[in-house]
């Protein structure tokens, strides 16, 4: 059974409600802040499974709209990223940033020594840790390559994508109860800032009324088209350069730009609330489309040795959230929100980071910092930073 294009843009649109049907009926979900798209879209893979294991019926959505929309989203943090903003939060970044090398670190030392405890090759364990987990489908994909290519890693491709399957699941499920825990046991409240919650509108609150005229909508759709079409030029020239990034993060920095010299120069102000829409309605067909394609197959055939590795790196990433970004980041209710944003894309990818910290934020409060720091990290920072550490960890000596 195949879906085109439309058809998976309606299945999408339906999960998205059926997830929030889901969370109103469900209070367990509610209660630990399992996002809406996680909730609808792993329903509807989980029964994408059952029929084709039960009546061998394989259901094939067409994902065509996937990455636009992914590159939309990062084009509206880029265009929603006030430079002035972003330097107020400045030593938090940096922190935060520093606690992110810190879990790239940890997940490669901790997948070669499990890797090897199983007797299975070093390469694998790389394999499963930074490259696919904090690094998502698009990095493990690329460094699949390379593994397979001068490692000689059979199937590394294959075990990639499932690798990074699997991460994006448990990050979209582990975010919401990790920050619930450090909310509750620490008696943690958001702070009160009037001259910040007065505009904390964009991404903070997704389900806040917004008042935008057609032409903000148009002239904003514009913006993200620029950015897409400039930063895939970039990313396309910049291939096998020193400067090669993902495209997504390359359409991120054209929105930032863009954004910056517009207001700069006096020419035009970005529509934060045209903007904030956009990305939010991105961001959940996003999820929705990536979430209910899952070829939940796929993980049922790993190996028990990868099934092992991926499952201690997700603890792992609980564990470091609760006792490393938490306790770094401040030990207050922001902390906490950059815990569940964490998790997210230490496992999974910006979006479900977000997507988790939205969960948080509307069931508990809002939280400025958190959606300041996370976006510009976990989109732009972490590939460099990820890049540098698959480097250092493939010089060791221990895969010949």
């Amino acid at each position: 059974m195949s879906l085109d294009v439309l058809e998976t843009l309606m299945a999408a649109s339906l999960v998205l409600l059926l997830g929030r049907q889901i969370l109103v009926r469900v209070r367990v979900l509610r209660t630990y802040s399992i996002p809406e798209p996680v909730a609808g879209g792993l329903l509807v893979a989980l029964l994408a499974f059952a029929l084709r294991s039960l009546f061998h019926i394989e259901v094939r959505f067409d994902t065509a709209l996937q990455t636009p929309l992914m590159f939309a989203f990062f084009a509206t943090i880029g265009l929603n990223a006030d430079l002035a903003a972003l330097k107020s939060g400045g030593r938090a970044m940096v922190v935060f940033l520093g606690v992110v090398a810190g879990l790239l670190i940890m997940q490669d030392a901790l997948g070669i020594a499990l890797a090897w405890a199983l007797g299975q090759e070093r390469i694998l364990g790389l394999l499963g840790a930074s490259v696919t987990l904090s690094g998502g489908h698009g990095t493990g994909a690329a460094w699949a390559k390379v593994f397979a290519e001068r490692h000689g890693l059979a199937a590394a491709t294959e075990i990639a994508i499932a690798c990074a399957t699997f991460g994006l699941i448990l990050g979209g499920l582990i975010g919401g109860p990790v920050a619930r825990f450090l909310i509750t046991r620490h008696h943690l409240v958001p702070k009160h800032e009037p001259g910040i919650a007065a505009g904390a509108t964009g991404f903070e609150e997704p389900k806040a009324v917004r008042t935008v005229t057609p032409g903000a909508v148009i002239e904003t759709v514009a913006l993200i088209a620029v950015c897409l079409a400039v930063g895939s030029a970039l990313a396309s020239r910049t291939n096998g350069t020193v400067f090669e990034l993902p495209a997504f993060v390359w359409v991120l920095f054209v929105g930032v730009v863009l954004r910056n010299v517009l207001a700069l120069r006096g020419w035009y102000t970005v529509s934060e609330l045209a903007v904030s829409m956009l990305g939010n309605v991105s961001l959940s067909l996003f999820l929705a489309i990536a979430l209910m394609s899952l070829r939940l197959w796929d993980l049922a055939s790993l190996a028990l040795p990868l099934l092992v590795i991926l499952a201690i790196q997700a603890i792992a990433m609980a564990g470091y959230a609760m006792f490393v970004t938490f306790r770094v980041m401040g030990r207050n209710y922001d902390a906490a929100v950059l815990a569940a944003g964490h998790c997210g894309f230490g496992l999974g990818a910006t979006p479900t980071a977000i997507a988790n910290m939205q969960a948080i934020t509307e069931r508990f409060g809002p939280s400025h910092l958190a959606f300041l720091v996370v976006p510009m990290v976990g989109a732009f920072f972490i590939d460099i930073a990820n890049a540098i550490v698959i480097k250092l960890f493939l010089l060791l000596p221990i895969y010949r």
